[in-house]
């Protein structure tokens, strides 16, 4: 059942509207029961890739780890950790079935993963009642997945949660109160107290929810519906649906900015980047590569990077980085095949692009924009994330 993020997208594309078509790899609940409930503009010249240190690929198990670390997840069935100061790997942490997506905690002492079972991970797994008599798109029945919590400097598993059918992105809120993880396949978003991880509450959304983020006060997560046009606004002091904003075909993920303003949401079937004032809900479209999937706003909200990733027939191989004052691309960067995921460091200076088709991860210096190295992990990797400052 190795279904990663742009499967997922063809899978939900044939269920859910028929319309979107995207040939590529990646992309109810009551898991733990039901719980409480324009701008045409023109990008600058690509940089060209270039490799200015050797590649390390072997994986080691030391502990001594840098203040700094990148996780990704792989979704041939692995957690790749990097020391960021180095850029040398230090461990793999195997995982019986597909990570889909990490994110490390606000106060760094927690890693947690979406993970899509193998079929021997499946045993004792709760089936999902099939009422329409459809089934994933390998012929099994759609079972739930799980969140994975890990130690951050042990890498011991704290607590494998059952979560909803098809679990997407994972998301901490930063008042340190709650975990989110959407669950594609069961239109809807689970809710863990981050203290004990206990499901406390489902929310249900859009159909396809796929990737999202959380206003910096802890207040609102947006969550794109991949198998609609829309992004739901879930409010997390009722937890319930507070609205819908139309946005463009197959939003992928989101971005929000830390005043709480304005939302980034990449339209992979468009071939740009939504920008929605968050008061109004008005949406300009910008251009961006082909395929775009992930954003991610740095902290001080300048820009938006997006990762083009294409399709594995005709894989993207850039991020596009938007200006949030002008509404321009400042930059297109080279990257490897398939750019996914991406992350900036805490302190701006670096990005982190996970490429899903190279197997590889691309640094690049976020004010020369220029790649700095390009580093070997697991198999197919998709999302990225990075521990805080300490």
């Amino acid at each position: 059942m190795r279904i990663n993020k742009f499967r997922r997208i063809e899978y939900v594309k044939k269920n859910w509207i028929l319309l979107f078509s995207v040939a590529i790899l990646a992309i109810s609940i009551t898991a733990c029961g039901t719980v409480k409930q324009n701008n045409n503009v023109k990008p600058t010249e690509i940089i060209k890739a270039t490799n200015n240190s050797e590649n390390k690929t072997e994986t080691t198990t030391t502990q001594n780890i840098s203040p700094a670390v990148i996780y990704t997840a792989d979704e041939g069935g692995s957690i790749t950790k990097i020391d960021a100061a180095t850029n040398q790997l230090l461990k793999a942490i195997q995982v019986d079935g597909a990570v889909h997506n990490v994110q490390v905690s606000p106060d760094g002492k927690m890693v947690g993963a979406t993970v899509v079972p193998s079929m021997s991970g499946m045993e004792g797994m709760t089936e999902k009642e099939d009422t329409e008599g459809e089934h994933s798109d390998n012929g099994d029945h759609e079972m739930n997945g799980f969140a994975y919590f890990y130690d951050t400097t042990t890498d011991e598993l704290i607590r494998k949660v059952e979560v909803g059918v098809h679990p997407a992105h994972i998301v901490f809120t930063m008042d340190g109160k709650f975990v989110l993880i959407s669950n594609n396949e069961g239109n809807n978003v689970t809710v863990l107290d981050a203290n004990n991880l206990e499901a406390e509450y489902t929310i249900p959304t859009g159909k396809g929810p796929h990737g999202f983020r959380v206003s910096t006060d802890s207040s609102f997560a947006y969550v794109a519906n991949i198998g609609e046009d829309t992004v739901s606004v879930l409010n997390l002091h009722t937890m319930l649906e507070e609205r819908k904003i139309k946005v463009g075909s197959a939003p992928v993920t989101t971005g929000v900015t830390s005043d709480g303003k304005t939302l980034i949401v990449p339209l992979n079937a468009e071939n740009a980047a939504a920008i929605v004032d968050l008061d109004s809900d008005k949406v300009i479209k910008v251009p961006v590569g082909n395929g775009p999937a992930q954003v991610f706003i740095p902290t001080e909200s300048k820009y938006a990077i997006i990762a083009n990733q294409g399709t594995e027939e005709n894989p993207s191989n850039s991020i596009s980085k938007i200006d949030l004052a002008t509404n321009e691309i400042i930059a297109t960067i080279e990257t490897g095949k398939g750019a996914h995921g991406v992350v900036v460091s805490p302190d701006n200076s670096k990005i982190y692009v996970t490429n899903m088709f190279d197997n590889t991860v691309t640094v690049i210096d976020n004010k020369t924009n220029e790649v700095i190295t390009n580093i070997s992990v697991g198999k197919t990797p998709n999302g990225i994330s990075i521990t805080p400052k300490r």
